[in-house]
């Protein structure tokens, strides 16, 4: 695939996600926040994917290879840490919803 073309698809996910999420309901947020993270989990399994296949593939090169696999690695925590994060904000978001109803 073309660069160029990667990058226009990305921004024009990005904006079209930034309106889609700007027009949610507060009440909505809660079970979307959710399955983001559920979907979260996924980009985690193909974040180790990767990383592993960078680690027993010897066709990548010299540098290519332990760039890969510094690459993958920053993946896997940074979709941990989104993971994590977001489930943590789901948690707090409920805890204040419990919180009207015992009043």
């Amino acid at each position: 695939m073309n660069p160029i073309i990667l990058v226009v698809v990305f921004i024009a996910c990005t904006i079209a996600g930034y309106f889609i999420i700007k027009n949610v309901p507060s009440l909505l947020h809660t079970p979307l926040m959710s399955g983001m993270n559920a979907l979260s989990g996924v980009t985690i399994v193909g974040a180790i994917t990767a990383t592993g296949y960078a680690l027993f593939n010897e066709d990548l090169g010299g540098f290519g290879h332990v760039l890969a696999q510094l690459v993958g690695c920053l993946a896997i925590v940074l979709a941990a840490i989104n993971v994590f994060g977001g489930f943590g904000i789901t948690h707090r978001m409920l805890q204040m919803f419990n919180k009207k109803k015992k009043n």
